[in-house]
């Protein structure tokens, strides 16, 4: 179920009229009402969640929360007013603060026992103002600052206000208030250049600079197709480069290797698709992604993660493993310079595996949880979910099913416990494994 949560910006700058001769804060309200209609046309619509935020001081600036219906939101809507200050720091932590307020107690960011792509709550903010100078009971700020401490319990466990599947997008209005000629080129909407734009691209999201009414149309055109069911991750390249692919597809010798330079595609920050289930309307998966530490049983506190887990993918070819009594998830990936380049390697019966920093049992440990992996169409790249250090693993249960018939030797045995020790005790939860583990005693 989608939640979007629109983040109105009420300081007294919204008052400004504009060249259609009406204010601000009239065209965020219209802004609003328009994006609704244009998501209604979606089936999936029929689940959204919407919410309201405004800049008002805490805790009046909620004004559509958790237990508000759609009746409420829009009758808070068409009441709004700008007066006061701009407290964008604040108002952001205000909505984010209301984004995770159940999340503890749900257990959807699973701390301590991996990350479950398919335990997601994905969550659009918009956020719409005049992009003015931040100003506080103090004085003006020239960077954006959100409040460090919150009250939720829990919130000390993530370095970051948001979470992985929270992105943040925002409508800067930048109207002049005297008609120019029209002299608009359609196309691409450029990015603001004001505070909030870093912090849009840090969650996954962008800013759009907003000058006239049919920009806006585009923008709100472009914003429905944001809401996606998805999770942002960060990739980042371990290793030297690959060998360059020829236009036969196969390594060509006399070209050398890509500059030590970094390359837009070395580094992406970028969502994976978790698709629903077509008959539960519920994303299913099995395997988690790993922690960036190995679980400490004396530890008396969890240390903090990052809201997108590190990625590294190493460029070395392998060929993709999977055995028939073994399941894993298929992540497509949102296009990017990563999804580009291995695109246009064209070897989709070859993939890189994954892993992230830190995740085994020694602090230099880290094995392979799955692969990235073109479409055998080319049409897109999918992240592969694996059993954390599948190479060992797959061929075991191989052996197991195949060689042993079920009735595991000494040998195989001692095998199987090496792995599991080298494993973060948390997979054993993971009811796959535990299932294994009942057939071998």
């Amino acid at each position: 179920m989608p939640i979007l949560l629109f983040l109105i910006d009420t300081s007294a700058s919204m008052n400004q009229r504009t060249y259609l001769g009406t204010t601000y804060l009239d065209i965020a309200k219209g802004a609003v009402e328009i994006f609704m209609k244009l998501r209604a046309r979606d089936p999936a619509s029929r689940g959204d969640r919407y919410m309201l935020v405004t800049f008002d001081d805490p805790p009046y600036g909620v004004k559509a929360g958790w237990k508000e219906n759609h009746a409420t939101f829009m009758s808070e809507l068409k009441n709004l007013q700008a007066s006061g200050l701009t407290t964008l720091g604040h108002a952001l932590r205000a909505a984010f603060d209301l984004l995770n307020l159940n999340r503890l107690v749900s257990g959807i960011d699973n701390y301590g026992q991996g990350r479950n792509p398919f335990f997601l709550e994905p969550s659009v903010i918009i956020t719409i103002t005049d992009g003015n100078k931040l100003t506080h009971s103090s004085g003006v700020a020239e960077e954006l600052h959100l409040p460090l401490n919150s009250p939720l319990p829990g919130s000390e466990l993530t370095k970051e206000p948001f979470r992985w599947d929270q992105r943040l997008f925002a409508l800067v209005l930048r109207m002049p208030g005297v008609a120019v000629p029209d002299s608009e080129q359609l196309g691409s909407v450029p990015t603001d250049e004001s505070a909030i734009t870093q912090m849009c691209e840090v969650t996954g999201g962008r800013s759009y600079c907003v000058r006239t009414q049919r920009m806006l149309n585009q923008c709100l055109e472009s914003l429905v197709q944001k809401v996606l069911s998805g999770v942002v991750i960060h990739f980042e390249k371990s290793g030297p480069d690959p060998p360059v692919i020829g236009e036969d597809g196969l390594v060509d010798p006399a070209r050398p290797l890509s500059s030590f330079s970094p390359q837009p595609w070395h580094s992406c920050h970028k969502l994976i698709y978790v698709r629903p289930n077509p008959k539960t309307g519920v994303p299913v998966g099995h395997w988690p992604i790993p922690e960036s530490f190995w679980p400490d049983q004396n530890s008396p506190s969890l240390p903090p993660r990052s809201a997108h887990p590190v990625v590294r993918f190493s460029c070395i070819d392998c060929e993709p493993m999977v055995i028939d009594k073994l399941p894993f998830d298929k992540y497509e990936l949102e296009p990017s310079p990563l999804t580009q380049y291995i695109l246009e390697r064209k070897s989709p019966h070859m993939c890189w595996q994954v892993f992230v920093n830190c995740s085994g049992k020694h602090s230099d440990g880290a094995h392979p949880f799955g692969y990235l992996k073109a479409s055998t169409t080319l049409t897109c790249v999918n992240l592969f979910v694996m059993p954390f250090n599948y190479p060992v693993l797959l061929p075991l249960l191989d052996d197991l099913f195949k060689v042993h018939k079920l009735k595991p030797n000494l040998k195989w045995r001692q095998a199987f416990e090496m792995y599991l020790k080298s494993m973060p005790p948390y997979f054993l939860l993971v009811r796959h494994y535990s299932c294994i583990c009942s057939i071998v005693r």
